[in-house]
């Protein structure tokens, strides 16, 4: 032992004469226990070394961790995320209907912009199986003017398992090779490029480029922090502090840290709980949430980043989610349509992708946003799991449960307006007031003539849990960024015609 963490020990005994140093072990039960999956026990050991971690820590390794991850390996083990077979089924999985009408969607918001003829991006984030992407393309089929001006087809997937899926969906036989950003294969519908990366950032902002931008339940899985403020009383407060322990020893501080005397956020942190891991108890969970003792960075930067945050910080009990990578998509989005408000402020370096460009000569795409959250409040307590399509604890079987959370959808607007100031925002509306706008009744009638009974059935039990207001059509809301026009033309499905 050196002579810095001789002194820190003898320090730390002399101030805390009856605490025993063995209260911070965990017990050698922990070794032994039948953890619920392998990556549960990888967590559980990160924790034992760095104490409690945040939701968005655990979210980003439950959801996309290379070593068991939810989205990333889970299907070679042989279970579906998606679809019947697997843990919930998507809006598009429901019914072809719904790509298709996305689709036409795109068609009308290019036309409003004037028929772009060259430089069309397609991006979608998460696209999943790459059902919502096949229905669009086929429907794209039939509007040739616009398919001879799409340049390429950008797929945001950080699964490899999920890109191949993809590529069999929209590129047929054609094979998959890598490139300096991703993958990248040929299109089956027609002779475009299909491109694979595993962040959006990838991809470089170009200036004469129309994106049109898809996500479809992609938000509810970014990570989230959560905080809960807690007033200036004794118990939620640390004592003046006047020094500070470092490697050679402790440290007098020349400013004391006098402790705050007004409301404090502090965040929810994901915690072992003891009575699974010391006591090996096997109905308790392994993982438990639990409210910080003291301020951590995060809690003193995330919740300022908003004044719809900072005003509740004065209300003790007020509790806030935030998902600061969510904020980060949509100004990309916002950027991409836009432009960006201000210059970038750093040099790209060598091969890596070009920076926003600080304006667009003429503003041109849009975003889809499709997911299930608030209209206008900040989301609280909504982390939620789901396994085999029922409802479970969302910190239980780490990469077996789909984790989620409701997304801020006015965040995302705040997030893509002080982004860019060549683009507006439309929305949220609820999904069943979306398609019933663009026409999905009329769009049924049709498919329905002559379909067997049975088969009708189906049919008609897919397009109406789309819409009806006791089901997915009031829990998802539909939002869109498109190029600012001064509300002088509203897009289709948000009040807006052709």
């Amino acid at each position: 032992m050196n002579y810095g963490a001789r002194r820190a020990l003898t320090q730390f005994i002399r101030k805390n004469p009856n605490r025993s140093l063995l209260t911070q072990r965990w017990s050698s039960t922990s070794e032994t226990r039948q953890w619920s999956t392998p990556l549960a026990q990888t967590l559980a050991n990160a924790m034992k070394v760095t104490g409690p971690i945040p939701i968005a820590a655990f979210m980003r390794q439950v959801l996309t961790s290379p070593d068991g991850g939810y989205y990333t390996t889970r299907p070679e083990g042989g279970g579906e995320v998606f679809g019947k077979k697997g843990d919930f089924v998507t809006s598009p999985e429901i019914s072809q209907v719904f790509g298709e009408l996305i689709g036409v969607w795109t068609i009308a918001e290019w036309i409003g912009q004037g028929r772009k003829r060259h430089g069309v991006q397609l991006m979608e984030v998460g696209p999943g199986k790459g059902t919502l992407m096949d229905d669009m393309l086929r429907t794209f089929r039939n509007f040739k003017t616009f398919t001879s001006s799409i340049e390429a087809i950008y797929l945001v997937e950080a699964s490899a398992t999920l890109r191949e899926v993809q590529r069999q969906r929209l590129c047929g036989d054609a094979p998959m090779v890598e490139t300096d950003i991703g993958h990248k294969s040929t299109c089956k519908y027609f002779d475009v490029p299909v491109v694979w990366v595993e962040d959006i950032r990838l991809l470089p902002h170009e200036e004469d480029k129309t994106p049109f931008i898809f996500a479809h339940e992609f938000f509810d899985a970014l990570p989230i922090h959560a905080f809960e403020s807690v007033p200036p009383s004794p118990e939620n407060q640390q004592p003046e502090i006047t020094e500070i322990m470092t490697p050679i020893g402790p440290t007098k501080l020349h400013k004391p840290l006098k402790p705050a005397n007004t409301p404090q956020w502090r965040e929810l942190l994901v915690t072992l709980n003891p009575k699974a891991v010391e006591e090996n108890l096997p109905d308790e969970p392994e993982f438990k949430l639990t409210l910080a003792k003291a301020s951590t960075p995060s809690s003193l930067v995330i919740p300022e980043i908003s004044e719809r945050y900072r005003a509740l910080k004065s209300q003790p009990g007020a509790a806030i989610e935030v998902s600061p990578e969510s904020r980060i998509y949509a100004s990309d989005f916002a950027r991409r349509i836009g432009g960006a408000s201000e210059p970038p402020r750093t040099i790209a370096r060598k091969g890596a992708p070009a920076p926003a460009t600080a304006a667009k000569r003429a503003p041109s795409g849009a975003a889809l946003i499709m997911d299930y959250g608030t209209m206008s409040t900040i989301p609280i307590n909504s982390l939620r799991g789901i396994q085999r399509h029922k409802n479970v604890p969302p910190l239980s079987a780490p990469g077996q449960v789909d984790v989620s959370a409701d997304v801020d959808f006015t965040s995302l607007a705040e997030s893509a307006l002080e982004a860019s100031e060549g683009v507006e925002v439309h929305g949220p509306v609820e999904q069943g007031d979306f398609l019933t706008a663009m026409g999905i009744a009329e769009r049924m009638k049709q498919l329905l003539k002559g379909v067997p009974d049975e088969e009708r059935k189906t049919l008609e039990s897919g397009w109406k849990r789309l819409v009806e207001k006791n089901a997915m059509g009031k829990i998802y809301k539909v939002m869109t960024i498109i190029p600012e026009n001064s509300g002088r033309r509203r897009p289709v499905g948000f009040g807006g015609s052709i």
